[in-house]
C-alpha cells in the first residue's frame, strides 16, 4: 500500500485529489499539511468527506515535515512550492507538484514570468513534465513531477499531434479559451465573487498569462521548433470546465491552399491518441463539451478544416484532467500501477 501525503489540504485541487485517492485501491492517505495553526480535521474543512476522511491537519513546519509518507501531492501556490519540495525529495520520498515551480527546464524563463528567484536549481533541473500522453517515459523514470496547469494541458493535448507532424506553422497560432470560476482557485478574490462573475463573460490576463510561456516553452521542446502562440483566456459562470478553440494556420501546399482534408486531420488525431486511455476523439461534426467532461479525468478533442485554418476544440475538467485527475494518473506511472486506476 503506497502511504501518501497531500501538502496545502485545503486547495479545491486538494479536495479533488482526496476523493480520487479515497478510491484508489493501492494507496493510503496518511497525512495532510496545511499552513493554518489550529489542525482541523479535513472533514470540517470539507464536510463532504465526513466519515470518509476524518485525518487531522498538521502544520506544515519547514524542518519538520512526515516521513511517513512514500509519496507527496504538494498543491501550495507558484513560488511557496520549491521551498516544500526539496525536504521531500531529499529524503527520497516522491514528489508531484501542482505548482508552476518544477514545469519549466529553463529557470530564467520561470523567473521571468513568476518575478521570483528559484530556489531549488537542482529539482527545475531534473523534474519531469507530467503530461503522461507526451512524457510517460520520462515519468516512469523521475521521484519529482511538474504537474501542468488546466489551460496549459488542454492547450497542448490540442496542437501535440499537429506540431509534431510539422503540417501548422508554429508561430501563428490562436487560442481562445474558457474557464470555469474554480480555475481561479479557492482564495477569495473581487473578480470571483458571486456578484461579478454571475450573468457575465469576460477575458483577463491579455497577452501576459503565465500559461502562455509554459505551452510555447512544452512544445517547442516536444517538437524541436519554436512555437508562438496568442493565447486569450476568459471566465465563464460556471463552476468547473475548460473549452479552448484552438486556431492553426496550415502549411501552404498546392497554390497556397492546404492540401489537408477534414478525414486526414482526423486520421492524424486518431494514430497519435489511439492506444490513450483519456482522450478522446470526436468524430463528424460531434463538439467537445464541458458537460461530457467534468468530474472525469478526459479530454475531448475535436478537429476541423476550414478555408485558411485548421480548428481544434479541446474541452476538460480544470480540476481533474487538469490537476487532481492527473497527478494520480503520474502516480499511476511513477509507481507502476495501471494508469487508469482510481480514475475509471
Amino acid at each position: 500500500m503506497l502511504k501518501v501525503g497531500i501538502v496545502g489540504a485545503t486547495a479545491y485541487t486538494s479536495l479533488e485529489l482526496i476523493k480520487i485517492l479515497l478510491r484508489h485501491p493501492e494507496v493510503k492517505i496518511t497525512y495532510l499539511g496545511v499552513r493554518r495553526t489550529d489542525r482541523p480535521k479535513i472533514s470540517d474543512i470539507f464536510p463532504a468527506l465526513k466519515g470518509l476522511l476524518d485525518l487531522s491537519c498538521e502544520t506544515i513546519e519547514q524542518k519538520e515535515i512526515s516521513g511517513n509518507i512514500d509519496l507527496a501531492f504538494i498543491t501550495l501556490p507558484p513560488t511557496i512550492s520549491m521551498q516544500y519540495v526539496p525536504l521531500f525529495t531529499g529524503k527520497g520520498i516522491k514528489v508531484i507538484d501542482f505548482s508552476a515551480d518544477y514545469r519549466f527546464r529553463d529557470k530564467s524563463l520561470y523567473e521571468k514570468w513568476y518575478k521570483a528567484q528559484h530556489t531549488d536549481s537542482k529539482g527545475i533541473e531534473t523534474a519531469v513534465y507530467g503530461l503522461p500522453e507526451l512524457f510517460r517515459k520520462e515519468i516512469k523514470k523521475t521521484n519529482l513531477v511538474g504537474n501542468p496547469g488546466c489551460y496549459t494541458t488542454a492547450t497542448i493535448l490540442a496542437l501535440a499531434p499537429l506540431l509534431t507532424k510539422g503540417l501548422i506553422l508554429s508561430e501563428d497560432i490562436i487560442v481562445d479559451a474558457k474557464s470555469g470560476v474554480s480555475g481561479r482557485g479557492r482564495e477569495p478574490k473581487e473578480d470571483t465573487h458571486y456578484c461579478e462573475c454571475n450573468e457575465n463573460v469576460e477575458a483577463y490576463s491579455v497577452g501576459g498569462h503565465r500559461h502562455s510561456p509554459e505551452i510555447e516553452h512544452i512544445l517547442s521542446i516536444k517538437t524541436n521548433q519554436k512555437v508562438s502562440i496568442q493565447f486569450v483566456p476568459h471566465l465563464i459562470p460556471m463552476n468547473r470546465g475548460i473549452l479552448c478553440t484552438v486556431y492553426a494556420k496550415p502549411k501552404a501546399g498546392v497554390n497556397g491552399r492546404s492540401p489537408l482534408h477534414d478525414d486526414e486531420v482526423h486520421k492524424l488525431y486518431r494514430e497519435f491518441y489511439g492506444k490513450e486511455p483519456f482522450v478522446r476523439l470526436k468524430e463528424g461534426n460531434e463538439m467537445p463539451r464541458t458537460k461530457d467532461v467534468i468530474f472525469t479525468n478526459f479530454c475531448d478533442i475535436a478537429t476541423k478544416v476550414t478555408e485558411n485554418r485548421i480548428v481544434i476544440l479541446s474541452a476538460i475538467d480544470n480540476l481533474i484532467k487538469g490537476a487532481s485527475g492527473q497527478a494520480v494518473q503520474n502516480m499511476n506511472v511513477m509507481c507502476g500501477f495501471d494508469e487508469k486506476m482510481g480514475l475509471l
